[in-house]
This record gives structure tokens, sequence and C-alpha cells, in this order.
């Protein structure tokens, strides 16, 4: 892909720097960041994990990120009632299911109770390659429904390290106060620094680069994100 001159510019500066706080690294993120619409703030961690570890979970963004989520619910009876009660946008059980498979996608978490797991797992080729999938490591396979709804519309978000061990999210948006942006960092940070792997040896983080949607990265001392 070819850039501008100017990108060319802000890459060589990023680069050549030493690694940066990570308050005077979501400073240069946002001033590089110069696109006609409000670009994502982003962050990638590099983990040092072997094959067997997963790092996985969800957490609550001090600081929602864009529009609140769309939230389906599938349960019956108490549950199902539960689920309309939060607020949910979806709830229902056989309907859903059948909608799915006929190609509807119109929600951005699928939450499950237990007893419906047996039929939900069922669109495990539907909804597992969206990422979609509900899971009781991510909090959306619950009897407490109400909780899960309302933890979701609230700003909810799952983060994961693929397998070489990264995890990239979607942190904030480059419009938002440096100092939103640092609590969601440090809240994800947090959650990840909770998730090593208790056999681990060696340093958990490899290192840290915070970046735009379409702005270079910015490397940053990850001990800075507490």
């Amino acid at each position: 892909m070819k850039h501008s001159k100017r990108y060319n510019a802000l890459v060589e500066n990023f680069e050549k720097g030493s690694l940066v706080n990570a308050k005077d690294g979501i400073s240069k993120v946002i001033e590089a960041a110069n696109a006609k619409f409000d670009e994502s703030f982003d962050i990638s961690i590099n983990l040092n994990l072997l094959t067997k570890h997963t790092v996985r979970d969800t957490f609550v963004l001090p600081h929602q990120v864009g529009k609140e989520k769309v939230v389906l619910v599938f349960a019956k009876g108490e549950n199902a009632e539960a689920g309309k009660k939060a607020k949910a946008d979806f709830v229902g059980d056989d309907d859903l299911i059948k909608k799915i498979k006929d190609g509807w996608f119109g929600f951005d978490v699928a939450i499950a109770t237990p007893d419906m797991m047996k039929e939900v797992g069922k669109l495990g080729p539907f909804l597992g390659r969206r990422g979609l999938m509900p899971n009781p490591k991510t909090g959306t396979v619950t009897n407490d429904v109400a909780k899960a709804v309302n933890e979701f519309k609230k700003g909810r978000t799952e983060f994961r390290a693929d397998k070489k061990g990264i995890i990239n999210i979607t942190i904030g948006k480059v419009s938002m106060k440096d100092e939103e942006i640092f609590a969601n960092v440090h809240a994800l940070y947090a959650e990840v620094l909770r998730k090593k792997p208790s056999d681990l040896k060696g340093d958990y983080v490899r290192s840290c680069t915070f970046s735009s949607t379409m702005g270079p990265g910015v490397r940053v001392d990850y001990k800075t994100l507490n």
C-alpha cells in the first residue's frame, strides 16, 4: 500500500523514537489521526504464551466506545422474561435459532442460558466464525440473564490472544478525552494481567503498541499501562 509523505514521516519518527509512556503514547496517536472520520483507538499487546495457553475474557470498559451493543438472548420462561425486562434487543429460542440459520446476524452479542446450549451449539458453523457463539468463559452462558444484558449494554467487551499471543482490540475513539482512553487501557491491562497462566515462565508481556485506524503504531512502555 502506498502511503503519503506525512504518514511515512510519522512512521519514521515513531519507529526511531524510544518507548513512550502510555499517556504520551495516547497523545501521539490522537495528534497523528487526521482522517475525515472518527478513527478508532486500538491497542495491541504481544504476550509470551505457549500454544497450550488461552488468554480470553470479557471486561467492562469504564468509557463506552461507539454505539450501544445490540444484545440477543437465547432463553425460555422466566429467563426470557428477565432478558426482556433488562431490555435485551432480541429474546427467544427456536425462533431465533431458525432466523440465524436462515442468514440473519443483526446483533453484536449473543447470550444463552445453559439449558439452551444443546440447541444453540448447533449454530456453531454460523456463530463460531463470527465470534458470536455464547461461551461461559466470556460470561455469555449464564442463568443471570439480567446481569449479563446490563453489563454488555454498559460496554462489556471481549478480548482474546490469537495463535501468536497477540491481543488486538479497539479501546476507544480518537475523539475521546485522553484520560478516558487511558482509563479503558488501564482496565484492559489489569484484566490481561489477571489472566496470566500460572505455569508461565519468564516475562508475560513482550510489547505494546497504540495506533489509530489510519495512523502508524506508537510503541509504548507496557509498564506504564497500570
